[in-house]
């Protein structure tokens, strides 16, 4: 059985927290990759915006970790407009982006979600190939523009990571709606990723967003940072070649 399970309890015992003071939004983050990194972010000593249409997950989590939530379309400009407004109307400023492109100010991070799809053809559809592609070319763009301003633009992108939405399309790939979780987990531990046994999880994600946020990549910009267990590398198939059966 492979395993996603591989996340020490021990993991955000940081000597220091590398967002102490940081103000952050997250867009979609009210679970999953979202709400992972929404989380890790608070633990980081970020003071954290959750956007979302999600309203009561994304309420309950914000009072969990002593942030704020407010209702958010992002393909409602206006939307995005307030959200950004809040976060430097509470806090006086606007550090961190995640899954959003604006001016925040003289300096700060700026990190887009794409995917592995963008990198590797046949994973996904037409449409969501294209989207996820322009994610990281526009991210590139930006990171040019917005260099003179101290604003460091960045993505990231996952492969391999149990979802609801990555259910779905094995559900309808393989014609098996009653499909679990689990399965999709151990598909990808066996042949979705270079790491055999070794799935990827949302923290998996949440940590390469809390680097690319952090000032430990004050000099990264303009960086797709793949999050996929070596799959766009290398092909998995050939393992035998170098004697593993």
């Amino acid at each position: 059985m492979g395993s996603c399970d591989h996340i020490s309890d021990g993991r955000h015992k940081l000597a220091t927290k590398r967002l102490m003071g940081k103000v952050a939004i997250v867009t979609g983050g009210a679970r999953g990759i979202g709400g992972a990194t929404a989380t890790l972010m608070s633990e980081n000593g970020a003071h954290v915006v959750i956007a979302d249409v999600l309203d009561e997950v994304g309420e309950n989590l914000a009072k969990s970790i002593g942030g704020i939530y407010v209702h958010c379309d992002v393909s409602k400009e206006t939307d995005v407009k307030y959200v950004v407004q809040l976060a430097i109307s509470w806090k006086g400023k606007l550090d961190i982006m995640f899954n959003n492109a604006g001016i925040i100010g003289n300096g700060g991070s700026i990190i887009c979600s794409s995917s592995s799809a963008a990198i590797m053809g046949g994973l996904a559809s037409h449409a969501y190939t294209l989207t996820k592609g322009a994610i990281i070319g526009i991210s590139r763009s930006a990171a040019c523009e917005l260099g003179g301003h101290g604003i460091r633009v960045n993505c990231v992108s996952p492969h391999g990571i149990p979802s609801k939405m990555l259910l779905k399309a094995y559900q309808d790939y393989l014609g098996k709606p009653d499909m679990m979780i689990e399965e999709v987990s151990d598909i990808i531990s066996e042949s979705g990723s270079l790491l055999h046994g070794r799935c990827g999880s949302f923290e998996d994600v949440a940590e390469a967003v809390l680097f690319l946020a952090s000032d430990e990549a004050g000099f990264v910009t303009g960086h797709n940072l793949v999050v996929d267990g070596g799959f766009t590398s290398a092909s998995v198939e050939m393992r035998s070649i170098y004697g593993e059966k």
